[in-house]
């Protein structure tokens, strides 16, 4: 890993500093294929407040020099929003020894550097510090002929398998939000990934 590079942790309200800056990290990273997200700040900072309110949150944070270039974030799946929670109950798991990863997001430029095992790292060492049973996180579901997948895409799968995580095929949510060509939002299909700790 590159010798400027740090990284800390943030719990709970030590988090809310930072919104801004994952804010406009968030709509960065997830303006690409797969997310194709096309946010605004004031939506995202609003949705980022979740990590203030929760006791046991987690922002794993990289930075260069003092800027913030890589992010992730997890909390308690019973803190999360319904529609997040809802495929958990629906298969009659127990959400409250569910852990929930949220976003990890990382400018182009720093990746390869091993930055995506410390986000993981740090959300698993949170999730057994809190003491819960299983880690989750939901990844979109995108046809390998879409319109906007580039030639040279590598989806993260092997990655994530490689931590331990399996997939559920059919523990899914639908999110929604709006795609960098669309003027509305639609309906996605995001489908968990889970490993017991």
């Amino acid at each position: 890993m590159n010798k400027s590079i740090i990284i800390k942790y943030f719990f709970s309200n030590e988090i809310a500093p930072l919104i801004p800056e994952l804010a406009r990290l968030r709509i960065t990273v997830f303006r690409d294929f797969p997310y194709l997200y096309d946010g605004n700040l004031e939506y995202e900072e609003n949705y980022l407040k979740v990590y203030t309110q929760s006791n046991e949150s987690i922002l794993v944070a990289a930075f260069d020099g003092d800027r913030v270039i890589g992010a992730a974030t997890a909390l308690p799946l019973k803190d999360e929003a319904d529609y997040v929670i809802e495929p958990f109950k629906r298969a009659q798991l127990n959400i409250n020894e569910i852990y929930y990863f949220g976003e990890s997001v990382l400018l182009k430029e720093y990746r390869g550097l091993g930055l995506g095992h410390a986000f993981f790292d740090g959300r698993e060492l949170a999730a057994r510090k809190y003491h819960y049973q299983i880690a989750t996180f939901c990844a979109v579901n995108r046809p390998d002929n879409h319109l906007h997948r580039p030639v040279n895409y590598q989806p993260l799968d092997e990655f994530w398998k490689k931590r331990g995580f399996l997939k559920n095929e059919h523990l899914t949510a639908q999110f929604s939000w709006q795609d960098i060509d669309e003027k509305e939002e639609t309906s996605k299909t995001m489908t968990y990934w889970m490993k017991k700790l």
